[in-house]
């Protein structure tokens, strides 16, 4: 899903300061008012925005937001891409300047912190991983330390799932050592994984979980597709999927920042009054029914995950402190890394305030 390759830069020391400077009122390189404002006649900045697998269902918001005409309402030309099996991670190549921005993880802004490289999520999608554990019905795994001696595949090697298997395990009590990691890959790969027992458990998310369900191959075992779940799971918000970008890059693009933000604002608001079935009519066709799932399957799917999504792209309070307090017990040095500087609430809440709606998540302050 998200590879951790790290292209070092700056360093970690400018995090706090790179991120002040986004907050300033220097109009954007490619023009218009600083502001994003509404929808506008001037002409459209051009944005490139790579996903990290844009057909699953925890990254739906971007390519529903062109489905909706969005991005062209506020005046955004976007060309939306997608990470592929043995190619750069979106993250990556957003870092090395491919890209302009990455649907990403927001974890991965501490990993790129921790290297020297200022990256920061500007908007925030979801506050849980979206993910599952889905496990051999005979594999008896049912908690974190269950996993001692299995065999537990991940989307790839050092990827945002291969850390929360790890994380789980630990706060149960494992060493890495204990269990086994597998590279299973998603969609048709994970489900083969289960299939040919070259894995016991993968993590991995919707439509691959109903598909594994209808097929009676796997169920499961810790839920962290949910707020709710994740929080029983992990011990707090975990937010997951956002937007990421180089944070020089930001304060010189403002205007398309709050454009992007406005355009992926709205969507969520959109996500949150409307119905999975809505949601699914809205989407491309080989989003949401291919030879594992029927479209159907992808609607009851949606209903039971569709509370993963946040409202309003505010960053939730405590979230960041447990994104860095899962780093910590992994083992990273954690502490030069500002968590105020990870993130940015200011044009999420420049969006609502556009869109004239009063936000509901509870945001996250300076200290996470």
């Amino acid at each position: 899903m998200m590879k951790r390759t790290i292209f070092a830069a700056a360093a970690a020391s400018a995090v706090a300061l790179s991120l002040a400077a986004c907050g300033s009122s220097t109009p954007a390189a490619n023009g218009g008012s600083s502001s994003g404002g509404a929808a506008t006649n001037a002409a459209p900045v051009n944005v490139k925005m790579m996903i990290g697998g844009i057909d699953k269902q925890i990254y739906l918001p971007y390519k529903l937001a062109e489905q909706l005409g969005l991005y062209k309402k506020y005046g955004v030309d976007m060309e939306l891409s997608t990470e592929t099996e043995g190619g750069v991670g979106a993250e990556d190549a957003m870092a090395s300047g491919q890209v302009d921005m990455a649907g990403a993880w927001y974890i991965h802004t501490f990993d790129f912190q921790s290297k020297g490289k200022n990256v920061i999520d500007i908007v925030q999608l979801s506050g849980a991983p979206g993910e599952r554990v889905m496990c051999n019905p005979n594999a008896g795994v049912h908690s974190g330390a269950d996993f001692k001696g299995k065999k537990m595949g991940v989307t790839d090697l050092g990827s945002g799932t291969d850390s929360l298997t790890q994380f789980i395990a630990a706060k149960a009590g494992l060493k890495k050592s204990d269990y086994t990691t597998v590279k299973a890959g998603a969609g048709a790969t994970a489900i083969a994984a289960i299939k040919t027992g070259a894995a016991d458990c993968v993590m991995t998310t919707q439509p691959t979980v109903v598909a594994m369900q209808n097929q009676g191959i796997a169920q499961s075992a810790i839920d962290l597709a949910s707020t709710d779940g994740a929080t029983k799971a992990v011990g707090g918000n975990w937010p997951a999927a956002s937007v990421i970008a180089n944070a020089d890059w930001v304060k010189s693009h403002e205007d398309a920042v709050q454009k992007v933000v406005n355009a992926l604002v709205e969507t969520m608001h959109w996500i949150n009054t409307h119905s999975a079935q809505e949601i699914a009519d809205k989407l491309p066709a080989d989003y949401t029914q291919n030879k594992n799932i029927k479209k159907e399957d992808y609607v009851k799917a949606l209903e039971q995950d569709k509370t993963q999504f946040l409202p309003d792209g505010i960053m939730p309070a405590g979230g960041p402190k447990t994104i860095g307090a899962m780093e910590n017990l992994l083992g990273m040095d954690t502490s030069k890394i500002a968590l105020g500087g990870t993130f940015t609430n200011k044009y999420a809440l420049e969006a609502n305030k556009t869109l004239g709606l009063t936000p509901t998540t509870t945001p996250a302050g300076s200290d996470g």
